[in-house]
């Protein structure tokens, strides 16, 4: 059902997301950040108890038992919400997305996409099939120094890309937390609601993310090593895997969750013929430029000589922090301002994470495990 969004707050609601969830507040702080849209319907838990009391704590206008009657119930009312959000355990992300999508709703769904490969191919189909906008909330992809290094690779700045060097460091899960009453850790230890990956599908799925967003380049095949370190651990909290890439390009790709004393460090290096590029998103706002012979160059958020696509994804002047959550609300402005057009029968412009990334991730996920298993033999990403 084609709804009129041209002169009013989009309505979004939320599966997931309540009491003692991080990552529900960043999805509603983002999909508020511009103004643009306000969550005003949830169906937060699966305990109807704390869904009603995440509810009352947002002051949402409804809350629902389940994402099913929330589905339902949101497409047949005149001022039903316009967009679903999906911030539950991966399990979740495919059967909350197919309700929506099958009841004419929009989807922004935390990653990765679903639980399996197969869920991802047939997830790819139901969007097709509805022409709904779907995205996928890789919010690194919206930070303005990723956006720029994006240009300036795209650009012919470094040349043609020779090496690739990603990784994606933590030491929350150094020792068995989930053993011990916390709650993320729980459900991402267990591969019934996590899936076949620990750490590869938690991070792994951002870095590799990063990594062919900025470059442009697709891995081609990878030789994957895993490793849970941790006593009891049914799945990787650690993995190291060569890559590479479709243009000859060679590369690293690390990930960890039980590296003791990291916090979020996320950092990646790209090195051409001309010149290389770092990034550290524990310092987001700036990123260093190597040119080949030459002094190396910071290049910062908002800077008058960074690109347009960059400092269209910045809020406030230069020298002021942005990261995180303005990073995620760049994946939600271009994706509000793309369900403004479809709902008016224009074309969507893209600029954030779409199902085709999903389907990338979930397939980098089943290659990295299959090499593993397979004691790191190269495996072809195409096959």
């Amino acid at each position: 059902m084609s709804r009129d969004v041209t002169n009013r707050r989009l309505r979004a609601g939320i599966v997931g997301g309540g009491k003692g969830s991080f990552i529900g507040a960043v999805h509603r702080i983002a999909a508020e950040l511009d103004g643009q849209a306000e969550v005003v319907a949830g169906a937060m838990s699966t305990d109807p108890q704390r869904a009603e009391e995440s509810a009352k704590a947002w002051y949402l206008d409804r809350s629902y038992a389940s994402y099913k009657e929330m589905a339902e119930k949101e497409a047949s009312r005149p001022d039903g919400i316009d967009f679903v959000i999906i911030a539950t355990p991966n399990h979740m992300h495919f059967p909350v997305a197919k309700a929506f999508l099958e009841h004419g709703i929009h989807v922004v769904s935390d990653k990765p996409m679903s639980l399996s490969l197969q869920e991802a191919q047939e997830e790819v189909a139901l969007v097709e099939k509805s022409k709904l906008i779907f995205a996928l909330t890789h919010n690194y992809t919206g930070y303005p120094m990723v956006r720029q290094a994006r240009d300036m690779v795209r650009n012919g700045e470094l040349g043609e890309i020779r090496k690739v060097l990603v990784e994606y460091i933590q030491g929350w899960l150094v020792d068995a937390q989930e053993q011990q009453g916390n709650k993320q850790a729980e459900w991402r230890a267990d591969p019934a609601r996590n899936g076949i990956a620990g750490s590869i599908g938690d991070i792994g799925t951002h870095a590799e993310n990063l990594l062919e967003y900025i470059t442009g380049l697709k891995i081609a095949s990878l030789s994957a090593d895993l490793t849970a370190f941790v006593q009891g651990r049914q799945l990787d909290d650690d993995a190291n895997m060569l890559l590479r890439m479709e243009n000859g390009a060679k590369g690293i790709l690390t990930c960890s969750q039980i590296a003791a004393g990291e916090e979020n460090n996320l950092t990646i290096r790209i090195y051409g013929t001309k010149a290389g590029l770092e990034w550290h998103q524990m310092e987001p706002n700036t990123l260093i430029f190597k040119p080949h012979g030459q002094v190396a160059q910071l290049y910062r958020t908002n800077g008058g000589y960074t690109s347009e696509y960059s400092r269209a994804s910045t809020r406030i002047p230069a020298g002021h922090p942005e990261g995180f959550l303005e990073g995620f609300g760049n994946v939600y402005r271009n994706v509000i301002a793309d369900i403004r057009r479809v709902e008016a029968g224009e074309q969507a412009q893209g600029g954030y994470p779409t199902v085709y990334d999903g389907l990338r991730g979930m397939l980098f996920i089943t290659k990295v495990v299959e090499s593993s298993r397979k004691g790191a033999t190269w495996i072809n990403m195409n096959d």
